[in-house]
């Protein structure tokens, strides 16, 4: 086995970050409280148990799983509207797979989430296994949620390229020892954003990547 892939979803498997936004609005309205762009492209890959307390000042354990909860029904309340994969991933996942390269998600989004959009998408049969939010303990840049998803695929870490679109999730991949590919494609980061945060290669999209560019980045311990 030469090695494996990682993937977050939020801005790399599929474009959800405004359905996030809306439903941070409304939830702000909800209770009084401000939320702006701003914020949200400051905790952009956070979670929520970090996000909340940082933004609303909500400290409560119950209240910030409260807060956190209706935050993510508006959310799939919206995404049920239908998800889109963005271009050139279904292409690329299936070729993975095909090249018995294992793949994994590792995201900050809570698990109910992620089935969700691998159902909308049809793509849950190319993952073996997920690492969600409530795996984890502490949020990207930490690396918990990749080398989590490593651990998963029982894979050497130095083996792993991880998929992502934001400067946290590249630093995370970076401190687990992973190499990564960065999208640019929802236009969330700058390119010099993503270089510096550690990416090896960064795309407009991933309709030009292939097989053969990911094992070119897999670990010399392959």
């Amino acid at each position: 086995m030469s090695g494996a892939a990682i993937w977050d979803v939020d801005g790399t498997l599929v474009d959800t970050a405004e359905l996030h936004f809306q439903a941070w609005c409304v939830l702000a309205r909800e209770i009084s409280k401000p939320f702006t762009r701003d914020d949200f492209a400051a905790t952009f890959g956070w979670r929520n148990p970090e996000i909340i307390p940082k933004l609303f000042d909500v400290s409560a354990p119950m209240e910030v799983q409260r807060l956190g909860d209706r935050k993510e029904d508006l959310y799939r309340e919206e995404a049920c509207r239908g998800v889109a994969l963005l271009p050139g991933v279904r292409r690329l996942l299936e070729e993975l797979h095909a090249a018995g390269i294992p793949q994994a998600i590792g995201s900050s989004a809570p698990r109910r989430n992620l089935e969700l959009i691998l159902e909308l998408t049809q793509t849950a049969a190319l993952f073996a296994g997920t690492v969600a939010m409530e795996d984890t303990t502490r949020g990207k840049p930490d690396p918990e949620v990749f080398l989590r998803a490593a651990a998963l695929l029982n894979i050497s870490p130095t083996r792993c390229v991880v998929f992502e679109d934001a400067p946290a999730g590249v630093t995370a991949a970076a401190a687990a020892g992973m190499r990564c590919v960065a999208v640019t494609f929802v236009g969330h980061h700058s390119v010099d954003a993503l270089r510096a945060a550690g990416a090896e290669i960064i795309v407009p999209s991933l309709e030009g990547l292939s097989v053969d560019d990911v094992r070119g980045l897999f670990g010399e311990d392959c």
